[in-house]
């Protein structure tokens, strides 16, 4: 089990939102590289960008902060972006520069000819980011319920070859209210690609939980909030995590 710590960006600083509302942010940084140095240096495996502005912006806005980044450790570990991918040409700017992976959300539920494309043009390169709320999907920065199936949706998109899906309960995201559990782990049984879980982790017991259903393809999960205000200490999650995995 992977735990992988978010570096959320917004106006250039490392941010943590409460239930995606761009006014409920607490800067936790304002050199984003340098916290991205800190969790490689407390054991981290892969990170998790998220260019705010630019989710709300469709395109990237964070660019400065987000090569600063890739300069400090994108030789050292995989690190995947989300956030304002659009188009075919953001995906291959982004590949070039050094990302492992690229996470496309709002476009994937939008338009998803553009989803089909960028598998087959970046194949092991595109994940999907699924936010959702009571089983419906949510889109643009989490400010639209659409009647989309999660399950229905995650279907499709493994058919057209996506890596992977990370798949967010919105109504917990930053709250540390712990992972619905249940609805990741449906998920997951529905799938044969690995399934990433986000979205409330609050403690070790949320890990243990994890890990009990790694086999059903929950591979990994994202940390957030948890990890930034100290109820979490990562290092000591991670070697839980590498534990119960065995």
């Amino acid at each position: 089990m992977l735990i992988i710590p978010a570096i959320d960006l917004k106006d250039g600083q490392c941010v943590r939102l409460k239930q995606g509302l761009m006014e409920q942010a607490t800067v936790f940084s304002d050199s984003p590289a340098e916290m991205a140095r800190h969790w490689v240096e407390q054991g981290a495996r892969r990170l998790h960008l998220v260019d705010l502005n630019g989710a709300f912006a469709g395109k990237p806005k964070n660019e400065s902060a987000i090569k600063a980044i890739l300069r400090e450790v994108g030789d050292d570990i995989p690190v995947q972006l989300g956030g304002g991918i659009r188009d075919l040409d953001t995906i291959g700017r982004c590949l070039d520069d050094g990302f492992s992976y690229v996470i496309i959300g709002t476009a994937a539920v939008k338009n998803p000819g553009f989803l089909r494309d960028a598998c087959v043009a970046f194949p092991g390169h595109i994940i999907v980011g699924l936010d959702a709320k009571d089983g419906k999907v949510a889109t643009d920065g989490w400010s639209k319920l659409t009647g989309h199936d999660v399950i229905d949706l995650a279907k499709k998109y493994e058919d057209y070859g996506v890596e992977s899906i990370i798949y967010t309960d919105i109504g917990r995201d930053g709250m540390l209210s712990g992972i619905n559990i249940e609805a990741t782990v449906r998920l997951a049984q529905a799938l044969t690609i690995p399934v990433i879980a986000s979205g409330g982790l609050s403690n070790i017991e949320d890990i243990r939980q994890l890990c009990a259903v790694e086999s059903e393809g929950v591979v990994a999960t994202i940390a957030g909030r948890a990890i930034y205000d100290g109820s979490l200490n990562f290092k000591l999650a991670q070697d839980a995590a590498d534990a119960g995995s065995r």
